[in-house]
């Protein structure tokens, strides 16, 4: 069985500790966070592990997964590099970031650790409902071969279905899932706050919400961004683009400028089937 040490107790990390550890696939040894509330809420929802409120009180283990914001992980590796009292032969470490690549574990690869980065693409809103949601979910993995490997029996023994991912794409591949979630609820707010603004109905606003994102939605996973876009933009409609960017700006200046900037990609996407401009897709790369 092997042996996993859990660092950050937030939803992603302790999800996938109780995917784990129900499976049978790994047993929790211990669990560390920087809230020890934090810590033992994890301890209770996977029903295994042993809460430590240092990381020196941390014990050697098969498998370490850093569950913590992106921007700790450089530090954290570092924290469990300098503690003589977690080492043992060749284990594996690997952090759920999908910007940072494995490179981030450094310190600890130093020392002869196997490392990976594992980035399930999946919504971690709340991990009792994540339990019985994970099957299928895309999981983007990068690393050594070793942790890669390792990390690919464990994910696909929970449901998950697994991906290789360069480690000089990280940063766009990251970018993509931005796109596609986060700043879909940016939009989406802006759109209820100019109904509201423009009178609508207060009642009637969550309906017209529902009814078009969930036919919009349906419309690109069966025809696809380029067959799906409609609009004035995408009809080339550029007088009402114009005059409707005008008082769009007028209300909410940022807001504004994005439609403007947005009505350009969504005419070329309509025209084209992509946002890109032709020399810009034939232009270098540059990692």
């Amino acid at each position: 069985m092997i042996r996993l040490n859990v660092i950050g107790c937030g939803r992603v990390g302790t999800t996938l500790a109780a995917l784990w550890q129900r499976e049978g696939l790994c047993q929790v040894q211990q669990l560390y966070s920087r809230s020890a509330d934090s810590a033992h809420q994890a301890a209770r929802f996977v029903n295994a592990g042993a809460v430590v409120t240092q990381l020196s009180d941390l014990q050697p283990a098969d498998l370490w997964m850093l569950s913590v914001p992106d921007s700790q992980i450089p530090l954290v590796a570092q924290q469990l590099a300098s503690l003589s009292c977690v080492h043992s032969k060749s284990p594996t470490v690997f952090h759920c970031s999908g910007f940072f690549s494995a490179n981030s574990l450094a310190a600890l690869q130093a020392l002869g650790w196997h490392a990976a980065s594992a980035h399930p693409v999946f919504n971690f809103a709340d991990p009792a409902q994540c339990i019985d949601r994970f099957m299928g979910t895309p999981c983007g993995l990068e690393g050594d071969e070793s942790a890669t490997r390792l990390l690919h029996a464990l994910l696909t023994g929970i449901g998950g279905t697994c991906f290789s991912v360069p480690t000089a794409s990280k940063p766009l591949y990251h970018a993509a899932a931005v796109f596609s979630s986060n700043f879909m609820a940016v939009l989406q707010a802006i759109a209820r706050e100019a109904w509201q603004e423009a009178g609508v109905p207060e009642a009637m606003v969550p309906e017209i919400h529902q009814a078009l994102l969930q036919g919009s939605v349906q419309n690109l996973l069966a025809l696809g961004p380029a067959r799906a876009i409609t609009g004035p933009a995408a009809r080339g409609d550029q007088a009402v683009v114009n005059a409707q960017a005008e008082h769009v700006s007028q209300w909410h200046p940022e807001a504004g400028e994005l439609y403007q900037r947005l009505s350009v990609l969504a005419r070329r996407l309509a025209t084209t089937g992509v946002t890109m401009l032709p020399e810009q897709a034939n232009s270098p790369r540059v990692d």
